[in-house]
């Protein structure tokens, strides 16, 4: 150890990382815990009430504008991109 660092200099470098190296460790084990619980759930527990699910989306609405309304679309459009 040089002569010109204190003990107190040493424990306030290795004190802090001593923390964060624990921290990470903590934290990664807590990762791994809530992963392995949550990875895949049994199709079988469902719970009561709830409907099966179909799997097919809703279909896509489709509105045709007028000339006037595609206008001001337009220009609300220009008015949001240009607003800072």
């Amino acid at each position: 150890m040089p002569e010109h660092v204190s003990l107190l200099m040493w424990f306030g470098v290795v004190l802090p990382a001593a923390l964060t190296f624990a921290a990470i460790i903590g934290m990664a084990q807590i990762r791994r815990s809530l992963r392995l619980e949550t990875a895949h759930p049994h199709p079988a527990r469902r719970p009561a009430g709830l409907p099966a699910q179909s799997g097919a989306a809703p279909r896509r609405e489709f509105v045709e504008l007028t000339p006037a309304e595609q206008d001001a679309f337009a220009g609300l459009m220009r008015r949001l991109s240009d607003t800072p």
